[in-house]
């Protein structure tokens, strides 16, 4: 069998990539590696995600078998999804994207401000900005 080449414009590994690149189901799987939510509980936790698209997320992350979705026939009806053993080592490894975010959004924010500055990049190195720049 052929390797996957996500080069290629017809590769099934891009449809997992976009997945991945998806802010709202990076943060659903963060949230779902901490145990099982409702649907509730996970439109409280994550901030300014709309029902529709949370509804629309977790679809399809149980489509592509990374979450379980478990109904329970309660008055009214009890929905709860947790990962699926596959949905767990992505949350693993979206875990590790988050801690890298974090450790080093400092430094993103400098090079942001200073390519909006006209600045040239910092080399290597932290170099304070100037403070009477525009």
């Amino acid at each position: 069998m052929k390797r996957p080449d996500p080069f290629q414009a017809l590769c099934p590994t891009r449809r997992v990539l976009d997945r991945i690149g998806d802010t709202w189901a990076v943060l659903i799987l963060i949230a779902l590696d901490d145990g099982t939510l409702r649907f509730n509980e996970l439109k409280r936790r994550i901030e300014n995600i709309s029902q529709k698209m949370l509804s629309q997320t977790l679809k399809s992350l149980e489509r592509d078998g990374l979450i379980r979705r478990e109904v329970f026939p309660t008055v009214p009806v009890t929905v709860e999804y947790s990962l699926t053993g596959l949905g767990r080592t992505l949350s693993q490894t979206v875990h590790q994207l988050t801690l890298w975010a974090e450790s080093h959004i400092e430094e993103i924010e400098e090079a942001q401000l200073r390519y909006d500055r006209g600045l040239p990049p910092a080399a290597g190195k932290r170099i304070p900005l100037p403070l009477n720049l525009p």
